[in-house]
């Protein structure tokens, strides 16, 4: 499914992320916005596609928004989705700022 197809869309994710926790993997990185998934997807990466959401500023479990834009990793197949409460919007500066703790490693691309 690609990642594209959501922008614009209503979804539910799922947060295994949640705002202030760390990466399973890279302890120095602490999640500075709530990060999750859509359940019962499949993206480039033969996972579930990856979302960060944005414009809640405490951790949550579930949440269901707007998927504004996609931030596509040019060096890998792995997309990931920018979601906001309905009512919001982000400019592409304001996504960058906020997704800079984790997408800094990455070549990438903000697609709307």
């Amino acid at each position: 499914m690609l990642s594209i197809q959501f922008i614009n869309k209503i979804v539910k994710i799922k947060i295994d992320r949640p705002l202030g926790s760390k990466h399973p993997e890279h302890k120095n990185i602490t999640y500075e916005v709530n990060y999750g998934f859509i359940p019962d997807t499949i993206g480039g990466d033969n996972e579930e596609i990856d979302c960060y959401l944005l414009g809640v500023e405490y951790p949550v479990e579930e949440f269901e928004g707007k998927c504004i834009a996609v931030i596509k990793r040019l060096s890998e197949n792995d997309d990931k989705l920018i979601v906001v409460p309905e009512n919001q919007n982000c400019t592409d500066d304001e996504i960058e700022a906020k997704v800079r703790f984790q997408e800094r490693y990455f070549e990438h691309a903000i697609i709307r």
